[in-house]
């Protein structure tokens, strides 16, 4: 994706990133026919993958898209192009700093195409996002299990 493929940033969705780490190299693309199925039902659109392996000694490589689970396919192949430039050697250096050592991480840039509407709506009416963030889930679940044992 490049600016030219954006007809107009106002009518885009909430741009997110995900850094994924895995132990070793246990990257088996497991995950890959879910981030497809989303692609399919226009949820999301990728803009930037890329792979990353954190050596014991802290060396970082860029991975080229692969075959991940050696099944003789690019289990990648049609993310070849999702470089929309948004993910920079910088941000790739940033992913790698928060990584153990001895571990492989997926890199995801993605806009969420499903709030583009409501974003392009809200936009129009003056609108603007001043705060955002995720909630881990591991948080959540701490909060749940607190409140349920305050209700009890």
């Amino acid at each position: 994706m490049s600016a030219d493929d954006v007809d107009d940033v106002s009518e885009m969705g909430p741009v997110d990133y995900l850094v994924l780490e895995f132990p070793g190299d246990r990257m088996t693309g497991e995950g890959l026919s879910r981030l497809l199925d989303l692609v399919d039902r226009h949820i999301i659109r990728v803009l930037d993958l890329a792979f990353l392996r954190k050596e014991a000694d802290g060396t970082v490589t860029v991975l080229e898209i692969a075959d991940l689970d050696g099944d003789g396919e690019l289990d990648l192949a049609v993310f070849g192009g999702a470089s929309s430039g948004l993910l920079d050697e910088g941000d790739l250096r940033e992913a790698a700093a928060a990584l153990r050592p001895n571990s492989s991480a997926g890199v995801v840039v993605y806009e969420n195409l499903w709030a583009a509407p409501l974003a392009t709506a809200l936009r129009r009416n003056g609108a603007r996002v001043v705060a955002g963030g995720r909630i881990p889930p591991e948080d959540l679940l701490a909060s749940l299990e607190a409140a349920e044992a305050a209700a009890s």
